[in-house]
């Protein structure tokens, strides 16, 4: 896996290089529907224990050292992080603590995460939600809701049929 992206990073990120990009890497994780659009400069440790639905977009810089399960119709913007345990302290350090990992990270259908986002052990998306940027999500998201922040809280819910607008 890292041997593809390495090679075609030098592509720039549009429709076809993205579509090349996630059909090339689709074959060394542990499930891959159709239509993979991965941007560059991506890293994705342990591809082999990562489930991948159809239509999903992971855009530039994004990192995933996860056992995770991505639903269908999901969208990740860029510099997004996603951790599946955390550091314990032990032995009078972080480093020699061990890790505490506490199942797969889940993204449900039709949900989008912000860029700049993390999603570390404990956390989940729920379908058709919206994870705001910048955000750290470590709890699981209910279904239809917004959240944003860190760490990340309910600011909102997703109405089917309405477009969503924001004003800073």
């Amino acid at each position: 896996m890292h041997f593809v992206l390495l090679l075609t990073n030098w592509l720039p990120d549009n429709v076809m290089f993205l579509r090349l990009r996630g059909f090339l890497a689709s074959f060394f994780f542990k499930k891959c529907g159709k239509n993979l659009r991965l941007g560059r400069n991506l890293t994705f440790y342990r591809p082999y224990d990562m489930e991948l639905g159809d239509n999903i977009y992971i855009a530039f810089g994004s990192w995933f050292n996860a056992s995770m399960v991505i639903e269908s119709d999901v969208l990740f913007g860029p510099y997004c992080m996603i951790a599946g345990s955390n550091h314990t302290f032990g032995n009078g350090s972080f480093r020699y603590g061990g890790d505490e990992n506490r199942g797969p990270i889940v993204v449900k259908y039709g949900s989008w995460v912000g860029g700049m986002c993390s999603i570390v052990a404990g956390g989940g998306v729920g379908a058709r939600c919206l994870l705001a940027a910048n955000s750290v999500l470590n709890d699981q998201m209910s279904d239809g809701s917004i959240y944003g922040g860190t760490p990340a809280k309910k600011i909102g819910e997703v109405e089917p049929g309405k477009n969503l607008v924001f004003e800073a």
